[in-house]
């Protein structure tokens, strides 16, 4: 009884320090910025905004993770334009004199990696999943990169170019920078081919990436989602307290906020997967499909419907 008496009472200081010390942003901090939000010893986040990439909010859609050590900092992703890392990195000078050594990449998806030109130019070594070489060398990520310079300029022009990784990895990696140890930990294919998870041991912190959207509908695109589900059920394995979701706010009831993304997930395989059984067409299925779970949830209204189109697409084609 003392036992429990005593986890009832930690957890309910933890809460307090959440609401009280690490709050959502800092009073009079504009949305668009990247302002630096505790969230451990130690650590920060930087948060984006609930929407879709645009030029009017700069590409600041995704978060990215500060974490100062004895000999630099590592930061966990690099925002999706060059000026928005240019902007962290003088943010980050405002906490400490302390050079920017690694970032660490959790995934190659626009909005997480065009800053990164901006870091290694600051000298910093960027550390990814060799999975994503492949989409670093496609048409996709070309295309990609073309319209966005289109669609984000100025934020995101003819000088934005696409950075390949200074090491890569291919399996589970600890590594220890000024006496902090970080935990790399591949979880795809799942969100993508080279999802990883940053675990920060000492300060039972998690860097989540795309794996965890927090209050929001996720972005599915092609990803694999019964991987991506096993994958959200091995982060439930990991003793935290914060986890940092690639979107949306830090998370200190972190089951919660993984067991919603995964709910969701399950919810498309299920319902879009019994409708590509049964060949109803996509419109009727989706029609009659339940979504009030989940309707009241930022950007379902942007995200849901392709969402479920490409889960009834992959369905269909597990099905044969």
């Amino acid at each position: 009884m003392a036992g429990s008496r005593g986890r009832t009472l930690v957890a309910l200081l933890r809460w307090i320090m959440a609401v009280l010390v690490f709050p959502a942003l800092p009073a009079g901090a504009a949305p668009d910025q990247p302002i630096p939000i505790p969230v451990a010893p130690g650590a920060w986040m930087v948060q984006g905004v609930s929407a879709l990439g645009s030029a009017a909010n700069r590409n600041f859609i995704s978060n990215a993770g500060i974490v100062v050590t004895a000999e630099g900092v590592v930061v966990i992703d690099a925002l999706g334009s060059p000026t928005l890392a240019q902007e962290l990195l003088a943010q980050i000078r405002t906490l400490t004199p302390l050079p920017v050594t690694h970032v660490i990449v959790t995934h190659y998806h626009a909005d997480h990696i065009y800053g990164l030109q901006a870091f290694k130019a600051a000298g910093a070594q960027v550390i990814a999943h060799r999975a994503a070489l492949e989409y670093l060398h496609s048409d996709t990520a070309a295309r990609r990169l073309a319209a966005s310079r289109e669609e984000l300029f100025p934020w995101v022009d003819e000088n934005t170019r696409l950075v390949e990784a200074d090491r890569w990895i291919d399996g589970p990696t600890r590594l220890r920078i000024g006496g902090v140890e970080f935990v790399l930990q591949p979880v795809g294919p799942a969100h993508t081919p080279e999802d990883l998870v940053v675990h920060v041991p000492s300060k039972r912190l998690l860097f989540a990436g795309d794996l965890v959207f927090r209050g929001r509908v996720p972005y599915v695109g092609l990803a694999d989602s019964r991987q991506w589900i096993a994958s959200l059920d091995t982060l439930l394995g990991f003793p935290v307290d914060v986890i940092v979701p690639g979107h949306g706010p830090l998370s200190t009831s972190a089951r919660a906020d993984l067991e919603l993304t995964r709910d969701y997930l399950d919810y498309l395989r299920r319902t879009m997967g019994e409708a590509a059984r049964n060949m109803e067409p996509f419109e009727d299925a989706y029609a009659h499909t339940d979504w009030s779970r989940f309707e009241r949830l930022p950007l379902f209204r942007a995200a849901n419907r392709i969402n479920a189109y490409n889960t009834y697409l992959l369905m269909e084609q597990q099905g044969r």
